[in-house]
């Protein structure tokens, strides 16, 4: 990973690494500083079975900056059920304020995605273990909380991409056009995420890992499964923009393969919608989220 005149070499090849490493103190004066701890304001932790990746300090400086040390902690980022409207209080004396706390937990997302529906509803006005046993292989999670914005009626969509077990791109974001029904709602963002796992397996193959087995793309609504399967146009479909059907395309091109999973192991579930604590809970487990203090003692470089 190359940002500006930072490096993070990683790799299970000692040599190559040190050989990239003789290669560029030739081209350029660099400094090793050995076993990364923190990179790009992310700390990196070497535990038991792989790394961990969290914000531990910036979380702390945060709640400090805004006087939430002392908060008590709450189970779930926001409570379901509870829209937000332009006009349900005063405006803030302070809209500085507000917009640097955006921006903030914006960046906190990097390691912690279970906050993205949070901070993209607010923008409107525990660690990652990246496991050194994973597996090379793509699943992506596709989901949608139709007509959720109160106001608009536009719907939240949100999706989680896998390699092997360790999470590399996410989003949740309000849809720009509105949908007539839950199922156009997830059709469209099925469109997204294909997209997206399409520039992954290019980004990969760069950098000389080929992907040959189908990519899994995981979505809740059977309707928008079978419409993606079914090419023809009717009623459901014929005002939908055409690129929505470039999922058709990819997925009889053989790239990828299209799977109807049920609500309760919907993954990107929490990028769509607030939700109570246990089912919160149950998709950070599933997930592999971890909590950094429960790896303190563990391996080495804490």
């Amino acid at each position: 990973m190359v940002y500006v005149d930072d490096i993070s070499l990683a790799g299970d090849n000692g040599q190559v690494i040190a050989d990239l490493e003789a290669f560029l103190d030739q081209q350029f004066r660099i400094k090793d500083r050995s076993s990364v701890h923190y990179f790009l304001g992310l700390e990196v932790s070497l535990v038991e079975g792989g790394y961990v990746v969290h914000q531990h300090k910036y979380t702390t400086d945060l709640l400090s900056e805004f006087h939430c040390l002392d908060a008590k902690p709450v189970t779930t980022p926001l409570v379901p059920q509870n829209k937000l409207h332009i006009d349900s209080s005063d405006p803030i004396s302070d809209p500085s304020t507000y917009r640097r706390l955006i921006g903030k937990l914006n960046f906190l997302q990097h390691t912690k995605p279970d906050i993205s529906f949070f901070v993209q509803h607010l923008s409107e006005f525990l660690g990652i273990l990246l496991s050194s046993s994973s597996d090379f292989t793509l699943k992506a999670y596709s989901d949608s909380d139709w007509a959720a914005c109160p106001i608009s009626r536009r719907s939240v969509t949100g999706y989680f991409i896998l390699l092997g077990d360790s999470h590399v791109s996410w989003k949740s974001k309000k849809h720009p056009t509105v949908s007539l029904s839950s199922a156009e709602a997830e059709y469209r963002e099925l469109k997204h995420v294909v997209a997206e796992v399409s520039w992954l397996l290019r980004l990969l193959a760069n950098v000389g890992l080929s992907i040959t087995s189908l990519v899994s793309v995981f979505c809740d609504s059977q309707v928008a499964v079978h419409i993606t399967r079914n090419s023809v146009f009717h009623e459901r479909t014929k005002h939908i923009e055409v690129d929505c059907h470039y999922v058709g395309d990819v997925l009889s091109s053989g790239v990828i393969s299209l799977h109807h999973v049920h609500t309760y192991a919907q993954l990107a579930d929490m990028l769509t919608k607030a939700l109570t604590g246990v089912p919160h809970h149950k998709l950070l487990c599933k997930l592999g989220f971890h909590s950094p203090s429960s790896f303190r003692g563990v391996g080495v470089g804490w």
